[in-house]
Order: C-alpha cells, then structure tokens, then sequence
C-alpha cells in the first residue's frame, strides 16, 4: 500500500524559508517520480516541482523557478521542497503526490496523493 506522509508546513513570514517533506512508503522507488503540487482556495491545483527517483533529474513550474529547490533522500525514501523568498501568493496547502509516467506536470499523470500540509506566508 502506498502511503505519502508531508511535513513542515507553517506561518512564515514574506522572504522568509521553510521545508517541506514528503515520507514515502510502499513504491517501487526506481521506477517513480514524485511532485510536489499546491492548491489555494478557490483556485486549481498548481504544479510546483518534481524530481525522478533514480537519477534526480528535477522540473520546476515557472512561478518557483529560483526560489524553490526540490531534492530526495533515498536512504530515507523521503523527497524535500526547500522554499526560499516566500511570498504571499505562495500560500497553499502543498501536496507530494507519485507517477509512474515519468517525470510530468500534469496532475492527472499521478497515481497517489499525501493528504496535504498548510503553508502560510504572510506579508
């Protein structure tokens, strides 16, 4: 059974940092790509990063470009998304979420979703 676990979420002021993580179990590692997605209310979900399991090999949306950083610990099955430079409109509940496909933006190219944690910058 596949099971995606996130973390780190919090208030944080603007320009200011934090790490969320993403503790997965229950996959066959190698052959997946894990994203990182957001969604703020009212609006639809977002693509933010994503990064292949094997050979890490990462995908940014436009609007983290140079602010956020996506990366993996195999030893600990568990991909990161440091945000630096936070600003408002990063408010979101941010989802980890694991394809199969490769790695991809499309929302509907994942398979298994973590149940989400609340990320707050306020300005």
């Amino acid at each position: 059974q596949v099971q995606l676990v996130e973390s780190g979420g919090g208030l944080v002021q603007a320009g200011g940092s934090l790490r969320l993580s993403c503790a997965a179990s229950g996959v066959t590692f190698s052959t997946y790509a894990m994203g990182w997605f957001r969604q703020a209310p009212g609006k639809e979900r977002e693509f933010v990063a994503a990064i292949t399991w094997k050979y890490g090999s990462t995908y940014y949306g436009d609007s983290v470009k140079g602010r956020f950083t996506i990366s993996r610990d195999n030893t600990k099955n568990t991909v990161y998304l440091q945000m630096n430079s936070l600003k408002p409109e990063d408010t979101a509940v941010y989802y980890c979420a694991v394809t199969r496909r490769g790695i991809t933006s499309l929302s509907s190219d994942y398979d298994y979703w973590g149940q989400g944690t609340q990320v707050t910058v306020s300005s």
